[in-house]
């Protein structure tokens, strides 16, 4: 399941971030995007775990936890629309 987190702190690095999701399962991939021109990060990212329940529960126990002093906005990724 991919999973959209939003509201994450400019400096939560992407170890941090998988540290808060392998609480409750096997993560895939981390991915925290950053802007092209500065490298700085844009504030959300995408986590991938294999396992569906263990993902739901990642989801309804970090959406709106604090991680790095700001509450997470996490929920299931929707797929990417074309432009």
């Amino acid at each position: 399941m991919n999973i959209y987190c939003g509201n994450l702190s400019y400096a939560l690095s992407e170890s941090e971030l998988r540290d808060a999701f392998a609480n409750y399962g096997a993560v895939s991939s981390v991915k925290i995007l950053t802007d092209r021109e500065t490298g700085r990060s844009r504030g959300f990212g995408f986590v991938e775990m294999p396992n569906r329940a263990e993902a739901e529960a990642a989801v309804a126990n970090l959406n709106g936890k604090d991680v790095g002093g700001r509450p997470l906005r996490v929920n299931e990724a929707r797929p990417r629309e074309r432009r």
